[in-house]
């Protein structure tokens, strides 16, 4: 599924650039240092606020297109794509539109301003909304430069991992009015016969679709309607595995979820909300949902000293499509640490509804509690699913001609993968090299900035 947000990337980016090429030609027969400038800096501008457009209507979660983009989890590393690629294109169209000024300051060209160009030959009322937009250069230029310089910040802050999620949640809101800004600043300063041309309807389209996302997710509306809330009945903490398994009785509204599935999950709303995978099946006439939390930030560190039975929640789901469905004759899961969530959910799922398909669940762990071993087993034995511990110190790290021997009918199965990043990059490079068929590798990517 990466392939697909790599090919909507790619296709929105070369699209745009066609749209304004087509706005553009023909070029002028002389092109001058003037012209050059002046079309880098519309260039790049139609480019950061075109996938700024796009990560914003992403932004509202849209489960509509989970299935195109393989899941929210894709969706999000299609979000942070985006926002990259609009980072680097505001800092090119800023230097585009200083660089005359610097280069004059130090007296290497002459001095200079102007945008060329005014009022044309077509009819009198264009001529007066072209001469309304001209009026408000100035304006726009500020507003836009201090726009980008909030830009530049808000991203640089989501891109540091260290920076605590809580912070990151609250501080990204803000890109919101940032983007309603570079709109304004879009919109006055886009070259205004432009706004005849197929890039300009096109342009005008996304601004629309993101502006209205942007106030979708300043007023909070974003997942509304897909809350619930509950009360922690139950939990169970594995000290040396620092994991944490708590149950929570949803109140009427929850839909039901497939077993790989998340879902947000706020227990205090100071901190906000915070994702983690389902670790149980669905049952209507047993409301409740499972979390297994482990220890891996500051927030996760003190889960279990902060949260009791009897305890609020709010649950927001679910997203993904870790779902588990192929056709292939086989399934192999590997879960890395905490990413045996998705399997146990599996496990419970399948003990009431059986399969025929030969399952090899393989767990890789640094440690494993006796409880957290005796649940698992059982959890396997009732799914009728063969388990394979890795114990790091005891084992080694599993690897690709490890898993081969253990399943030698390999080939014929489909690769589950939810774990660290670093560990699923080297199984999937191992087993495509040897012959799995790319869309036979699926691999959560839960990773939401």
């Amino acid at each position: 599924m990466l392939r697909n947000i790599k090919r909507l990337l790619w296709g929105l980016l070369v699209g745009v650039t066609v749209l304004w090429i087509l706005a553009n030609v023909p070029f002028p027969d002389t092109i001058t240092s003037k012209i050059i400038r002046h079309l880098s800096i519309q260039y790049s501008g139609v480019i950061g606020i075109g996938v700024m457009s796009v990560a914003m209507i992403l932004a509202l979660r849209p489960v509509w297109l989970e299935p195109i983009l393989g899941g929210l989890d894709k969706s999000y590393r299609l979000h942070k794509w985006l926002g990259i690629v609009g980072l680097a294109a505001a800092i090119f169209h800023w230097i585009a539109t200083k660089a005359p000024y610097w280069l004059s300051s130090l007296g290497l060209i002459a001095g200079g301003r102007g945008r060329g160009g005014g009022p044309d030959s077509k009819s009198d009322s264009l001529n007066q909304i072209q001469a309304f937009f001209d009026g408000l250069h100035n304006p726009a230029k500020f507003i836009g430069e201090w726009a980008f310089y909030g830009l530049v910040f808000l991203i640089v802050l989501a891109l540091i991992k260290r920076f605590p999620y809580r912070l990151f949640a609250k501080t990204h809101t803000l890109i919101a009015v940032v983007y309603l800004a570079l709109v304004f600043h879009t919109v006055v300063l886009l070259d205004f016969a432009s706004w005849t041309q197929p890039l300009g309807i096109i342009m005008a389209l996304l601004l629309v679709a993101g502006v209205l996302s942007a106030i979708l997710v300043l007023t909070r509306q974003v997942g509304k309607r897909r809350k619930v809330e509950g009360t922690i009945v139950e939990q169970y903490y594995y000290p040396k595995m620092k994991v944490l398994e708590t149950l929570i009785l949803l109140k009427d509204g929850w839909k039901g979820h497939k077993s790989g599935q998340f879902a947000f999950v706020s227990f205090d709303k100071k901190e906000g909300q915070h994702p983690y995978t389902i670790a149980s099946d669905w049952n209507p006439n047993n409301p409740t949902i499972m979390f297994i939390t482990k220890a891996l930030g500051d927030y996760t560190n003190h889960l279990p000293e902060k949260l009791n039975i009897g305890d609020k929640a709010v649950i927001e789901g679910p997203y993904g499509c870790f779902t588990f469905d192929d056709e292939a004759k086989r399934q192999i899961w590997i879960g890395g640490g905490i990413g045996i969530t998705p399997f146990i959910a599996r496990m419970k799922h399948l003990a009431h509804n059986p399969t025929s398909k030969p399952i090899d669940l393989f767990h890789c762990v640094s440690e494993l509690e006796p409880d957290a071993l005796n649940k698992l087993t059982a959890d396997a034995k009732a799914a009728n699913v063969n388990l394979h511990i890795t114990i790091d110190k005891i084992d080694g790290h599993l690897s690709g001609e490890k898993l081969r021997k253990i399943v030698p009918d390999w080939k014929s199965a489909s690769v589950w993968f939810c774990g660290p990043v670093r560990f699923g990059k080297a199984m999937h490079k191992d087993l495509l090299k040897n012959g799995l068929p790319l869309k036979r590798f699926h691999q959560e990517l839960f990773s939401m900035r």
